[in-house]
């Protein structure tokens, strides 16, 4: 007997059926709004994520040296991937480029609630446009994502920032700061204690007193505050571009889901501008659900020409704790439009009674395993045919068939020439 890696899941059909509903929910919403759908390798060099987050990335990574000497890795993340394709690619494509996808990924860290050494995610990018709108578009997708799988504004909520303005008020307090560090440290600030948080701003430069200041800064709600305190023309774009991002996403419809929260930074080096994470509304999912923002500096470092960029990434693990908790989780009970039953030497009119039915789109199921009338309707009733059509000899001797609704046990014979029908979704209710 073998046992499941650590990190790893299986999921069986029940489960699947609604993680693949909360895929294809996803995927419509993106489409809706222009997105094509690319297909990704699973391998990329190793060498592409130690250049874009530094080397100590590698223990984090599944990586290595496959049979041609060269330093590979399982993707733990899509971003450059994509950014890799824009480059190949980038003066053939129409701009802006709007990609999603859905696939697994893979990270070598400690499994925790809604995070799994391998995860799904469904990414969605534009590549092409600096112009607030990108950003909100990217937003309003996310919003509509969530609202179209059930939610509402009491469940969700996006902590909206800019990476400028941080990194700007960061070097006004003090120039010398690590900014790299500082800004870890302060996306780290939600899940630490104050004194831990001002250590490792400390750390990155910072005295304790320009911590606390720091600290004060970002827990501001009039962003001219900001501008006025650092003085200098980065901070006030950056406040300028958060405006405008929020004043666009307003005429799309979703600034009520969009909390300003300067302490959001995205870990990830490569963002640039406005980010965001989505958070359970009640604390309940301790995590954030998943996150996005502008990478407009990293197609060039892939080669390419300066292409600004923006994107989103729901994962499908915390995205199923936020669904769970909030009573939408797709039912995890799969479901058979038609069960067509055998009784006898009947195969060759169940089978073209089950392509005729599969050939409108239904799900249909027979027999394949030669089991008693008895026991292919248990059968039946344990994959939730909602509609058994019995075909058995004595009912064909006499041109006819059983349809019979699972739900109500009622039954009705019907001439086998009528059934199904005309090419509409036959129904025991057509034939009573």
């Amino acid at each position: 007997m073998y046992d499941r890696l650590k990190g790893f899941r299986d999921f069986y059909p029940g489960e699947m059926s609604a993680r693949r509903a909360v895929i294809d929910s996803l995927e419509a919403t993106a489409r809706g709004y222009g997105f094509r759908e690319v297909g990704t390798p699973a391998l990329e060099r190793t060498r592409m994520y130690v250049d874009k987050s530094g080397e100590e990335i590698v223990d984090e990574l599944y990586t290595f040296t496959d049979q041609g000497g060269r330093d590979v890795a399982l993707t733990p993340e899509l971003t450059p991937t994509v950014a890799r394709m824009v480059v190949a690619k980038g003066q053939e494509l129409s701009k802006p480029i709007k990609w999603f996808s859905t696939r697994p990924f893979w990270r070598y860290e400690e499994p925790q609630q809604g995070r799994f050494r391998e995860f799904y995610q469904t990414n969605v990018d534009i590549f092409g446009s600096a112009e607030p709108a990108a950003d909100a578009e990217i937003l309003a997708y996310a919003a509509d994502a969530m609202t179209d799988l059930g939610l509402d504004a009491a469940d969700f909520e996006f902590r909206v920032s800019h990476r400028d303005i941080l990194g700007g008020l960061l070097e006004a307090v003090d120039s010398d700061v690590d900014l790299r560090a500082a800004i870890r440290a302060v996306d780290k600030s939600a899940k630490v204690e104050t004194a831990e948080y001002y250590d490792l701003l400390h750390e990155a430069g910072l005295t304790y007193d320009e911590a606390e200041t720091v600290d004060e800064l970002l827990g501001t709600d009039d962003l001219d505050d900001l501008t006025d305190f650092a003085g200098t023309d980065r901070v006030r774009t950056a406040v300028e571009n958060l405006q405008a991002v929020l004043e666009a996403a307003e005429d799309l419809g979703v600034r009520e889901y969009a909390t300003l929260s300067l302490e959001t930074a995205r870990g990830l080096d490569y963002y640039t501008g406005v980010v965001f994470e989505c958070f359970d509304s009640t604390g309940e999912v301790s995590r954030a659900v998943f996150g996005g923002g502008r990478y407009d500096d990293l197609i060039e470092s892939f080669g390419g020409q300066s292409t600004p960029a923006v994107g989103v990434a729901p994962g499908l693990a915390p995205l199923s704790l936020l669904l769970q908790r909030a009573g939408v989780w797709p039912e995890e009970t799969p479901t058979t439009d038609y069960y067509v039953l055998q009784v006898g030497d009947t195969r060759a009119v169940a089978a073209a009674i089950a392509r005729d039915l599969r050939s409108r789109g239904h799900v249909v199921e027979t027999d394949v395993s030669a089991r008693s009338f008895g026991s292919q309707l248990q059968y039946a009733d344990a994959i939730n045919a909602e509609t058994t059509v019995i075909v058995g000899e004595r009912d064909l001797e006499n041109g006819e068939i059983t349809v019979k609704d699972m739900v109500s046990g009622d039954q009705v014979a019907v001439p086998v020439e009528e059934f199904p029908g005309e090419k509409t979704a036959p129904r025991y209710g057509d034939f009573v």
